[in-house]
């Protein structure tokens, strides 16, 4: 057994640095402007949501940390876009949960070796990914002690119980995902529809896909040099 877990975390090593060596001849990441790249830590939300980052635990699909800080950080623009969602559910005790905001590129690369299936994890040779960009959000919906609303699978399931086309789903599973469909979409988000925990910020292709690190953010390190688009994007 030991054995066979080594070799398939080679085999993701290797495929995961497959994906790094993919951008553009002429435009690699030692050759690119820094830019200002515009994420802020979600705790910087009023009111805050509440945060469970299962990448920086080993509680994930891959069995193992993939972020170094246990925090959420997304582009100031969806900051400001989820204050006034987290505002408005407010007014009725009720708030967000997020699992997930910005992941560094690289990460990516290593979610895509692990589960090359473009309905669940982003093809970085593709789009570069979608939360890369720090404009994807994964969110669930609490109650005013921070209890989960019933929803139709647990987080990162990855199959057909998720999408929001699913007829699985009880009438009450139904009912909140669509609570927190109509709020997310009133503020600016689009959802996603094989997870109906993912919302994309509208416009996401705009944003550039980053690999900024999680120590560097928490550094204060304000710009990054971003990951020159595939042309299929």
């Amino acid at each position: 057994m030991q054995t066979h877990t080594s070799h398939r975390t080679l085999w993701v090593s290797l495929l995961a640095a497959t994906c790094l060596m993919t951008w553009p001849a002429g435009s690699s990441a030692a050759g690119s402007r820094p830019v200002v790249h515009g994420l802020v830590n979600a705790r910087t939300i009023s009111p805050p949501p509440l945060q469970e980052v299962r990448y920086a635990t080993t509680y994930n699909f891959l069995g193992r940390v993939l972020y170094a800080t246990p925090d959420v950080w997304v582009h100031k623009d969806v900051a400001r876009a989820l204050q006034r969602v987290q505002r408005e559910l407010a007014r009725e005790g009720l708030g967000l949960k997020i699992f997930d905001g910005y992941r560094p590129f690289s990460v990516q690369c290593r979610m895509w070796a692990a589960l090359p299936d473009d309905r669940y994890v982003s093809n970085p040779k593709k789009n570069r990914g979608r939360h890369t960009r720090g404009t994807a959000v994964d969110v669930t919906l609490v109650d005013r002690l921070g209890r989960e609303f019933a929803m139709p699978t647990a987080y990162d399931f990855f199959g057909e119980a998720a999408h929001r086309s699913s007829r699985a789903w009880t009438p009450e599973q139904r009912a909140h995902s669509l609570k927190l469909e109509a709020v997310m979409e009133r503020h600016g988000f689009v959802p996603y529809p094989f997870e109906w925990w993912h919302f994309d910020f509208r416009n996401w292709e705009k944003f550039p896909p980053l690999d900024i690190s999680f120590r560097n953010l928490a550094l204060g390190v304000k710009t990054a040099t971003p990951i020159p688009d595939s042309p299929n994007s």
